[in-house]
This record gives C-alpha cells, structure tokens and sequence, in this order.
C-alpha cells in the first residue's frame, strides 16, 4: 500500500506501469509475522509461506501492477532502507529500470527481538534514543513504512538522489560496535558519488540512535569527512528520538525527513536533547556543526544534505 502511494505521489498512473521496467527495491528485516502465523490456525494454509516471506514482500508488489523492472529485498539490519535506495539508483544510473520505487518497513509483532536487544544493553531503560544527549543509554525501537519514487535525470522531480555509498565496518571493537574510520570513509565516497561539494550541503540526517558510544564515534566521523573543512555551521538532527529507531525502516525515516527539511528550507529542532554529550561537545569544538533544539531556518546553497543508516551487522550507507 505504500509503496502504491509512492508511485501514485510521484505522479506514476497505474495503467501505465504494467509491463514497464519499473524496480521495487525493499529494506526488510526479520518475518515476526511468521511466528504469528504459526501461532494460528493460519499457519497449515496454504497462504501461510508467501504470507512470511521476504522474498514476496517484494514481488507482491510487482505482481500485483505487473512490473517487470528489478525486484529485490535487501537485509542489512538497520541500514536496509539506504542500501535497497542505493541499489534504485545504480539500476536508473544502468538504465536496468526506468523507475526504482524504494520502500522501508518493520513491524513489532512478537517480543522476542525486543527481549533479546533489551538483554543486550541495545535498547533504552527510559523508553526513549536521547540522540546526541548525555542521558542516552540506547534506543527506543520504533515501527515504520515508508516509500520514494526513484525517476530518471531531468524529469522534473523536485529533489533528486545525486549518490549514495554503502560499505562495511570491518573489523571493530566487536560485531556491533562501529566503526569511525569506515564511516569517514562512506561520507566521502558517497559526497564523491554524487559529486557534491561539502559546502553544498544545508542539512544532515544522522543516524543517530542515541547510544553513548555510536552517537559520539559518529559525530568524530562528521567531522573529519565534513564538519572540519566548513566555514559555515551544517545543520545536524536525528529523527530517531522524535520516533524511535526504526531498524530496516531507519533510512526511510532520516531520508523523508531530509527531504521535508530541503524542501521547507528548515531545520527540525533535535527532541529530547537537554544537555549535549559531553564527548559531542568535545569532538564538535571549533567547527561548523549546529545541533539545534528550535526550528532553525537554513542557508540552503544548492539546497544539498545527506543521510546516514548504520546496520548493526556493519553495512553502513549515506545518501
């Protein structure tokens, strides 16, 4: 259904997609509602397999308007949504799709994630991701579904996705832990892909979790790849503590976001941030970075931003 609303907003007709070569690239992880199926007397049906696959959660959509483009699900834990949006962009930039929808989704259906992820020390004992905040003690978990419309180069389209860039954490302190250096290195690739200067870029979309280790090893990698070779302050939110961390779905959240911001010309206020992080504090000293707490107008250049998903598997992306 969302992913009909994205086509149906961009304008694309439903009569004219079937047989077109238009993409369906999906940022999916996990099939609780498989568990839920088991649980029910549906679990024998017959429906019971295509109902929890992540495989069909992608070509349903291409089935049902007839779509012959590329259709592929993505999982790569919280930066699903950003590297199946990566992979649209190569396929319009290869001419293997003249349309690339890119949909986000994850549901809470069943607690066992959310025990497991709580026993771990991953998610917040306050019920909340206090982004860039010294109270943050992990994430809130949030749910979401969301879709954009990839088109080809001069259609008209009030924002385009100049480039993106998605690559791996390597070897870190341990499995989830992040890695700075590699998340430098994505910033600038991705800002080369798209071939944007820093200095044309009005807003950053972190990812942001609110963790008191991921929140400052991202604002250091801002720094080196952007924030340090700027004369003017780059406005830096995090949507995350306004709706929680939406795992698959995150990059979706932060790209929508990004680009309701670019289009109003404003910078969203960063909620639940009282007292900077101290660590923050530190690494953001004498350069441009600008964390507000109140709707900010910004100078918008060329009216460029970007935004980051970082999966805890360590595929990390930027947009």
């Amino acid at each position: 259904e969302f992913g009909y609303a994205a086509l149906h907003d961009a304008p694309l007709d439903r009569t004219g997609l079937g047989g077109s070569l238009t993409g369906f690239f999906l940022g999916f992880s996990g099939t609780e509602f498989a568990q839920v199926l088991r649980a029910s007397p549906a679990g024998g049906s017959v429906y019971a397999a295509t109902g929890s696959s992540a495989s069909i959660a992608a070509g349903r959509l291409s089935y049902t308007l007839g779509l012959h483009g590329p259709c592929v699900s993505y999982d790569t834990a919280c930066s699903a949504a950003l590297a199946a949006g990566h992979a649209g962009l190569r396929a319009l930039q290869l001419a293997e799709c003249g349309v690339g929808l890119v949909v986000g989704v994850t549901l809470m259906l069943a607690p066992g994630v959310g025990t497991s992820f709580a026993v771990a020390g991953m998610t917040s004992a306050r019920g909340r991701s206090h982004t860039f905040d010294e109270r943050a003690d992990g994430y809130a978990r949030g749910e979401a579904c969301g879709g954009v419309a990839l088109r080809g180069l001069n259609d008209g389209a009030m924002l385009e996705l100049c480039g993106s860039a998605v690559r791996q954490d390597g070897r870190s302190a341990s499995l989830t832990a992040p890695n700075g250096q590699a998340q430098q290195g994505l910033l600038v690739a991705a800002l080369q892909d798209a071939s944007v200067s820093i200095d044309m870029l009005a807003l950053n979309e972190a990812h942001g979790t609110g963790t008191a280790l991921g929140d400052p090893i991202e604002a250091g990698s801002l720094v080196g790849a952007v924030l340090s070779a700027r004369a003017e302050a780059l406005a830096v939110g995090g949507v995350k503590a306004n709706i929680g961390h939406a795992e698959p779905a995150a990059g979706m959240t932060g790209l929508l976001k990004l680009a309701l911001g670019l289009r109003a010309g404003k910078a969203a206020p960063n909620a639940q941030l009282r007292l900077l992080n101290p660590h923050i504090g530190d690494t953001l000293r004498a350069v441009a970075g600008a964390l507000s707490v109140q709707l900010a107008v910004v100078t918008m250049g060329s009216s460029g931003g970007g935004v980051s998903s970082f999966g805890y598997s360590g595929t990390i992306a930027h947009a």
